[in-house]
C-alpha cells in the first residue's frame, strides 16, 4: 500500500498553490478534482463574467497571470490552470469526487467510490462553489415561477420581460443586478441594509478585511466571506442600473406565494422569476468523520491547520477564499504538511 505524503482535495487557485509548494518540499502528493477538466470554480461563472470584471487574477507560484480583458473568466482561467498544471507536473487525477475522510491507525483515508488513497495528511482545498445556500421561506415550495441561485445563473437574457426579485447582499447580487435591470424590472431585497463602500479600497483596507475573517475561524466560528466586512462599490458597467433604481434595497420578504413574494407588514410584490444570490458555504462535509468543527459551528484553524486534527489542513477556507489569500494558504498548508511529516518520522 502506497503511503503519500499528502492528498490534496481540490484543483482550484488553492490546491495548485499547494501542490506546488508541497512538490518544491519534496512531499509525495496527489490532487483529487472533481470537475471534469481545469479551472476549478472559474469554469462554471457565467458567461457575461469577463477578466475585466473580476479585477484580475493573483497569479499562481512561479507563474504570470492573465490580465483584465474583455474575454470571459470562465474560458481564459480554466487554460491558464490547464497550462499551470503541465508545466509545474502537477499529478492532478479527475474526475474524482471524494465521499469522506477517514482515520485507519494514524493514517487519513481519502474515499471517493471504492476507489482510497492512503496518506499522513489531507489538504482540504474544495473551496464553496460546490455548496450553493439558498435560506428556507414559508411558502418556498409554493412559487410557480422560477427560483435560481447565483451558481445557476444562465446571463441577462434569461430574465428578459420577466419581473425578478433578486436576493442578497453581496458582490454577486450587485453585479447581477447591474446585466439583469437593463432588461427587465427588478427588485431587490436584503436581510441587512447594504454597506456601500465610498472610498478606494487599500491594500491596507483589505488586509484588516482579512484579518476580521481570520479572527473568526480562529475562534471556531464559520467563516464570513471577506466581501462581508470591505463593503459594497458599484462598478462603471452597474452605473445605468442604478440610474434605473436598482439598488433601492427593500428588506426581506416574510414568505412567498405562487405569484410574488408577501413582506411582514402584509405588502405583496409580483415576480416571475426568483435569483437567490445568497453565497455559498464551505464544501466541508467529506470532512465530518474527523470531527474537525468546533462547538461554534465553524473549524477552527491555526494559520491553515485544523487545531482539532493537525493532520488536516485547509485552504480556500475564510480568509484565504481570495485568489491572494489562496495562494498565501497554499504555502503555508505546505509547510504544515513538512512539519507533520518530519515529525512522524522523527518518532516512528
Amino acid at each position: 500500500m502506497e503511503i503519500l505524503d499528502a492528498v490534496v482535495i481540490g484543483a482550484g487557485q488553492a490546491g495548485l498553490s499547494t501542490a506546488y509548494h508541497l512538490g518544491r518540499h519534496g512531499m509525495s502528493h496527489v490532487v483529487l478534482d472533481a470537475d471534469g477538466g481545469p479551472g476549478g470554480a472559474w469554469q462554471h461563472r457565467w458567461d457575461s463574467l469577463t477578466m475585466r470584471d473580476v479585477h484580475g487574477i493573483a497569479a499562481l507560484p512561479d507563474s504570470a497571470a492573465p490580465g483584465g480583458s474583455e474575454r470571459r473568466a470562465s474560458d481564459v482561467l480554466p487554460a491558464y490552470f490547464g497550462a499551470y498544471e503541465a508545466a509545474h507536473d502537477i499529478p492532478v487525477l479527475r474526475p474524482v469526487r471524494v465521499d469522506r475522510v477517514t482515520d485507519d491507525h494514524g493514517l487519513l483515508v481519502t474515499h471517493a467510490g471504492e476507489r482510497t488513497w492512503t496518506s499522513r495528511t489531507v489538504v482540504n482545498a474544495t473551496g464553496t462553489w460546490s455548496h450553493p445556500f439558498v435560506p428556507r421561506y414559508p411558502g418556498m415550495q409554493t412559487f410557480a415561477g422560477e427560483q435560481l441561485h447565483t451558481a445557476d445563473y444562465p446571463g441577462p437574457e434569461h430574465f428578459r420581460g420577466r419581473r425578478t426579485v433578486v436576493v442578497g447582499g453581496g458582490a454577486s447580487a450587485v453585479q447581477l443586478l447591474g446585466e439583469i435591470a437593463l432588461v427587465t424590472d427588478t427588485l431587490w431585497v436584503t436581510r441587512r441594509p447594504p454597506v456601500w463602500r465610498t472610498d478606494d479600497f487599500t491594500p491596507e483596507a483589505g488586509r484588516a478585511a482579512v484579518a476580521l475573517v481570520e479572527d473568526r475561524v480562529r475562534r471556531g466560528l464559520p467563516p464570513a466571506s471577506v466581501v462581508s466586512v470591505t463593503g459594497l462599490a458599484l462598478r462603471e458597467q452597474e452605473q445605468e442600473a442604478a440610474r434605473l433604481g436598482a439598488y433601492e434595497r427593500h428588506p426581506m420578504f416574510a414568505s412567498v406565494q405562487p405569484d410574488g413574494v408577501r413582506f411582514a407588514d402584509g405588502a405583496f410584490e409580483p415576480a416571475e422569476v426568483i435569483l437567490w444570490a445568497t453565497g455559498f458555504r464551505p464544501a466541508v462535509t467529506h470532512l465530518g468523520p474527523l470531527h474537525l468543527r468546533s462547538e461554534h459551528g465553524g473549524i477552527r484553524l491555526d494559520g491553515t491547520t485544523a487545531v482539532a486534527d493537525p493532520r488536516v489542513q485547509l485552504v480556500g477556507y475564510g480568509p484565504s477564499a481570495s485568489t491572494i489569500g489562496a495562494n498565501r494558504a497554499g504555502r503555508t498548508a505546505a509547510r504544515g504538511v513538512v512539519a507533520w511529516v518530519e515529525r512522524a518520522q522523527a518518532t516512528a
